[in-house]
């Protein structure tokens, strides 16, 4: 089935399930998730995959007080920027044609997306910042002790 076909058969689906109408909704604003496009399954897949439980163990380093929480927030973080990347570059490089209409483009591509940009960038800065303060504090204290 070519995913032009495989497109339509999808809108007609008529699952009563609340996250495949979410599913379908979503696509009007990137029609690569209903075609089920490879590049945005993987990107996903990945993201479901390891930087969700990944995200779970943070949240767990967080609230313990653990000393990796910092790196384990960062590389979260620069995952999602990465994934995010590679989603908006492949539909970049695949002519950016992929929404219904452009509301569409416009509040599910770009706006419901923007966070995924914003919040890990966020979050990476913060942790980047720890990180070199935690190290430079470390520095000090090694040449104290000399």
């Amino acid at each position: 089935m070519s995913p032009v076909s495989g497109r339509h058969q999808f809108y007609k689906d008529k699952t009563a399930h609340y996250l495949a109408e979410v599913w379908k909704e979503y696509s009007k604003g990137d029609s690569r998730y209903a075609a089920r496009d490879a590049a945005t399954v993987t990107v996903e897949g990945v993201t479901a995959v390891v930087e969700g439980p990944a995200s779970l163990l943070a949240v767990y380093a967080i609230a313990s007080g653990k000393s990796y929480s910092y790196i384990l927030q960062l590389a979260v973080s620069l995952g999602q920027l990465y994934g995010t990347a590679v989603y908006f570059l492949t539909a970049y490089l695949e002519g950016d044609h992929f929404a219904a209409t452009s509301y569409h483009y416009y509040v599910y591509y770009i706006g419901a997306n923007a966070s995924w940009v914003v919040i890990p960038s966020l979050i990476a800065i913060r942790c980047w910042n720890k990180i070199c303060s935690a190290v430079q504090i470390q520095g000090q204290k090694r040449t104290k002790s000399h």
